[in-house]
């Protein structure tokens, strides 16, 4: 029997497993892959941080889909698959950052060429590091907005809040990361 159909058939004992809720195969399935995953994703991403930020959303997903898991099916092309479809994601939400950083630069009066020459990484992570500081709604709104690109009625309709919250939430923390992002420092900004 090949190396490569044992490694099938011991992902297959997991997969079932783990649809029994069996933390140990869990645990199996991410020792096997994750190191694999990370690669694949460093490769599209040229980002560690990014990277293994794929790879936990990966295994968050298996752990949230584990009953709707087919121990039958390729495991490996299941997680990598969607693996790829975040990072495809992640390009998408890359774009998005850039747009907005760039749209930021033009109203702020910027010049455009220092801004292309910040570093992405650095500045993406200082993004994300200013997102996670904003109140859990706020973060939320901002997120499904500018990220994912959800329109205001519908995050509002799934968050279960008017169309005017999620307006003024947005609006609360596009001027917080203004502030932030540009270093400077405007008085009552997070107490609004």
């Amino acid at each position: 029997m090949s190396t490569l159909k044992i490694v099938e058939e011991c992902d297959q004992v997991s997969v079932i497993n783990l649809k029994l809720g069996c933390d140990v195969a869990y645990r199996e399935l991410f020792d096997r892959y994750n190191k694999r995953l990370y690669y694949f994703a460093l490769g599209y991403l040229k980002s560690p941080v990014e990277a293994e930020g794929v790879v936990q959303d990966v295994f968050a997903k298996i752990w949230e889909k584990k009953e709707n898991l087919k121990p039958d099916n390729s495991f490996k092309a299941y997680i990598f698959t969607i693996a790829y479809n975040l990072i495809k994601k992640n390009f998408i939400r890359r774009g998005r950052v850039r747009d907005y950083l760039a749209s930021e630069g033009v109203q702020r009066g910027f010049d455009l060429s220092t801004t292309d020459q910040l570093d992405y990484n650095f500045t993406m992570e200082r993004l994300k590091n200013l997102v996670a500081k904003m109140p859990k709604r706020r973060q939320e709104t901002f997120i499904k907005s500018r990220f994912e690109g959800l329109p205001v009625k519908d995050i509002a309709v799934e968050m279960g809040i008017s169309p005017k919250t999620v307006e003024n939430q947005i609006t609360l923390a596009l001027k917080y990361l203004r502030v932030h992002l540009n270093g400077i420092e405007e008085p009552g900004v997070l107490e609004i």
